[in-house]
C-alpha cells in the first residue's frame, strides 16, 4: 500500500482516486473548494463531476494543498493545464523528499508550447522529484469510475518510475502498459483532442460517418508529423495514446471536445460553447499551442491550421471543411512512409 496524492478532484481526478483506492492505496484527493472535499468525506460523492457514482470510503479529501502532499510517495497531477504554473509552485513548497510526479492531463501549454512534463521539470527542482511519469490512454473518467475495461499507458524517462506507476494502478478493470516514448505518450493525449473539435464539428454540421472517419485518419497523420519532427516514434502513434484515444475521443459523447465541437457545428460561438460546456474545454487551448508549434517545427497540419481560423478568427465552420477537402491531391501514405523511413533509416521506395 503506498499513500498518494491526487491533486485535481475534476471527473479524470476523481476516477483516477477510485482505482488507487480499489488498489488499496492510501489516497488523499486534493479539491480546490472546501464545500467539494466535505461531500467526498461525508457523502462518498463528487456530483458534480460524477454524478450518480459511490466513491470508496478510502478515498479521503481536503482543501489544503499542504495536507495531501504530506509524506506522500506519489503525486498525482490531474488540474487542467492552464492551472499548471498556479498549483507547482505552491506544491513545491510542502515538499521537502523526492517524490514521484505523475501527470494525467492532457494539454500543451500555449505560451511556451511545452508538454506537460516539461513544464512539472521546469517547476519542481530535479532534487525534490525521483521521475515524471505520463498516465495516458482511451479512458473516459466515466467509464472508468464504473470500473469497465480500460487500458492506458504509463511513460516515463526512467522505465523504472514507468514500472512503479504501472503497479500502482494496474488491475482487473484499469490495465496499464508501459512505454518509454514520453514524447510520443504526451503529444498523442494532447493533440488527439484537436481532432476530436474537428470531428464533433462535422457532426455538427451533420455530415455523417464518412467525413468524420476521413478526419481522424488524416487528423493521426498529422499528430504523427509533428510527433516525429519533435523526436517522437512514428509508431507510437499506432498505440493506446495514438489511435487509440483519437478514436474513443473522436466518437464518444462523454468527449467534452466532441461535444465542444459539435455546439460550433450547430451554428454556437466560442464563448457560448465554453459557458455552455462549464467544465474545460483542453482542445481549445491546444488548438493555439500546436498551431504555433506547427509553425516554428515547419510541419503542415491543415486540420489544426483549420480550427484554429475557425477558434481564433470567426471563420464559418461549412468554409473550413470545404478548404479541406480543395486541398491539393497528395499520396494516402506519403507520410506515414517518410516518417518511417526517416525512423529507421530506410529508402522510402522499401516501404
Amino acid at each position: 500500500m503506498a499513500k498518494i496524492s491526487v491533486v485535481g478532484a475534476g471527473s479524470w481526478g476523481t476516477a483516477l482516486a477510485i482505482v488507487l483506492a480499489d488498489n488499496q492505496h492510501d489516497v488523499t484527493l486534493w479539491a480546490r473548494r472546501k464545500d467539494l472535499a466535505n461531500e467526498v468525506n461525508e457523502k462518498h460523492t463528487n456530483e458534480k463531476y460524477l454524478p450518480g457514482i459511490e466513491l470508496p470510503e478510502g478515498i479521503r479529501a481536503t482543501s489544503s494543498l499542504e495536507e495531501s502532499v504530506k509524506d506522500a510517495e506519489a503525486i498525482l497531477l490531474v488540474t487542467p493545464t492552464k492551472a499548471l504554473r498556479e498549483v507547482l509552485p505552491e506544491l513545491k513548497t510542502y515538499l521537502s523528499t523526492p517524490v514521484t510526479l505523475i501527470h494525467a492531463s492532457k494539454g500543451i501549454e500555449p505560451e511556451s508550447s511545452k508538454r506537460i512534463s516539461e513544464v512539472i521539470e521546469e517547476e519542481i527542482p530535479e532534487d525534490l522529484r525521483k521521475s515524471v511519469v505520463v498516465l495516458s490512454g482511451p479512458s473516459h473518467a466515466e467509464e472508468v469510475s464504473l470500473r469497465h475495461p480500460t487500458t492506458v499507458t504509463a511513460s516515463s524517462k526512467s522505465m523504472t518510475q514507468a514500472e512503479y506507476v504501472q503497479d500502482l494502478f494496474i488491475n482487473s478493470n484499469f490495465r496499464v502498459y508501459t512505454n518509454h516514448d514520453i514524447i510520443g505518450v504526451e503529444l498523442g493525449g494532447a493533440l488527439k483532442n484537436i481532432i476530436a473539435l474537428g470531428a464533433g464539428l462535422s457532426d455538427g454540421l451533420g455530415y455523417g460517418d464518412n467525413a468524420k472517419a476521413a478526419l481522424i485518419t488524416r487528423g493521426l497523420a498529422e499528430i504523427a508529423r509533428l510527433g516525429a519532427a519533435m523526436g517522437a516514434n512514428p509508431l507510437t502513434f499506432m498505440g493506446l495514446t495514438g489511435i487509440g484515444d483519437l478514436v474513443v475521443t473522436c466518437t464518444s459523447v462523454h468527449s467534452r471536445n466532441w461535444r465542444a465541437g459539435n455546439l460550433l457545428g450547430k451554428g454556437n460561438n466560442l464563448d457560448e460553447v465554453l459557458e455552455n460546456m462549464g467544465m474545460v474545454v483542453e482542445g481549445v487551448r491546444t488548438t493555439k499551442a500546436a498551431y504555433y508549434l506547427a509553425q516554428k517545427q515547419n510541419v503542415e497540419m491543415p486540420i489544426t491550421s483549420v480550427l484554429f481560423e475557425v477558434l481564433f478568427n470567426n471563420k464559418d465552420a461549412k468554409d473550413g471543411v470545404d478548404q479541406l477537402m480543395g486541398r491539393l491531391r497528395t499520396h494516402e501514405t506519403e507520410d506515414l512512409t517518410s516518417l518511417l523511413a526517416d525512423r529507421f533509416e530506410l529508402n522510402p521506395k522499401e516501404l
